[in-house]
């Protein structure tokens, strides 16, 4: 692990060829400005993006690409981070350095930044090209939780293409849903929907241009494994090293200006992440999980299923190759109630098994004995705590 101050092209030259499995590139924007941020003790902090041209700029950075090309191991990537000052010209760098070939994916980081834009189009986005060294580049699936708005027969039915490449639902021979394997969730895509680090973040430090540590997470899974070396050869405030760290990789962080190479020393020592982040509105407006629901079914480690009345998550793992669903009793229901949803459930969806959370006593009479043997009935812990300790007071006064 190596945090090292000065001109990043010279640190470069000497670094050992294939030696890095992943580059995360930050380079200046050529916005031309003369980037500044005060942090909350009301100190500055800046830097020059200001060039004699764009072909200056272009080949500051050629430069350092070339030496990127060499450091990488044959297995490994290089991320490189901008926006629409000069995407455009990179984008065709990265081309001739690497070869277009090696062209992987554009990724959108799309937040919301509230401010007023004269004439034109807000920007709420910028761009990360992902390019390989070769073809045997090491790359990681990265899953995402369901979207609020999933349809449930998605997540439990294995899907196909049609002749007209219209996504369909499987069939069997004999006209029934084929039931799909055990899911992970979504694949992350080339559009992150990550907001941009508000004034209070505790992640924040007060340096300019500073990205979200999830931001850099996400590139980290995609392209290492644990132990795996990360390069960021514009290091700034350290965030791409602190996302290394929390991941259990090793790192090797340039940076020219001496304050930011403090920032990043004092960030490693006591490592801080924002965990969590604002969702769209409109999808949260789907979402019918109380806070507690939704802890209670991440404790079971089941995915959770929004607006289905039957049904509000599953356990991760299938059983006897199909999905296991589980039903939380709500406030509003009795026992028999949520057995009955869960069990209609069970059969429309035909599935194996299922398991209802109780969460509180009933004062309706219920029979155990009318509990179907394909649903287990769990107490939440409260009450499992609750009725252990009055069935040993019982015992100790039956024992006096």
């Amino acid at each position: 692990m190596n945090i090292i101050q000065g001109d990043n092209l010279e640190i470069l030259k000497k670094l050992d060829t294939e030696s890095v499995d992943l580059i995360y590139m930050d380079p200046p924007f050529f916005t031309q400005k003369t980037q500044k941020l005060t942090d909350n003790k009301n100190k500055m902090y800046s830097f020059e993006d200001s060039w004699v041209s764009i072909d200056s700029y272009k080949l500051f950075l050629e430069e350092r690409l070339q030496e990127c090309k060499r450091i990488l191991k044959n297995t490994g990537s290089i991320f490189v981070h901008c926006d629409k000052s000069a995407n455009h010209h990179i984008r065709l760098l990265l081309d001739k350095v690497f070869g277009h070939k090696m062209f992987q994916s554009e990724i959108i980081w799309n937040y919301k930044r509230w401010s007023n834009s004269k004439k034109g189009l807000l920007n709420n986005h910028q761009n990360i090209y992902f390019y390989s060294k070769n073809k045997n580049f090491k790359f990681n699936t990265v899953y995402t939780e369901y979207s609020p708005t999933t349809n449930i027969d998605q997540i439990l039915v294995e899907r196909k293409r049609d002749s007209n490449s219209k996504t369909i639902y499987k069939v069997d021979e004999n006209g029934d849903y084929v039931l799909a394997q055990e899911k992970k969730g979504v694949p992350l895509s080339d559009v992150w929907n990550i907001p941009f680090l508000n004034p209070k973040a505790k992640e924040r430090v007060g340096y300019p241009t500073q990205k979200p540590v999830l931001l850099l997470e996400q590139i980290i899974k995609i392209a290492t494994d644990e132990n795996d070396i990360v390069l960021d050869p514009f290091c700034g405030s350290g965030t791409t090293l602190v996302a290394a760290k929390l991941l259990g990789r090793r790192f090797i962080g340039i940076d020219s200006s001496a304050e930011a190479i403090e920032i990043t020393k004092n960030r490693l020592n006591s490592l801080i992440k924002t965990d969590s982040y604002l969702l769209n509105k409109g999808i949260q407006a789907y979402k019918n999980k109380t806070e507690q629901e939704e802890i209670l079914l991440k404790a079971l480690k089941a995915r959770v299923v929004q607006r289905n009345k039957g049904i509000d998550g599953f356990l991760s793992n299938n059983v006897y190759g199909k999905p296991v669903p589980i039903k939380l009793q709500k406030n509003s229901e009795s026992l028999k109630d949520s057995i009955y949803l869960l069990e209609g459930a069970i059969k429309k969806k035909e599935l194996e098994f299922g398991i209802v959370l109780k969460t509180h006593d009933d004062t309706e009479l219920f029979d155990f004995d009318e509990i179907p043997n394909n649903i287990l009935v769990l107490d939440h812990f409260h009450l499992a705590i609750e009725q252990w300790l009055s069935s040993r007071v019982e015992e100790k006064i039956l024992n006096y």
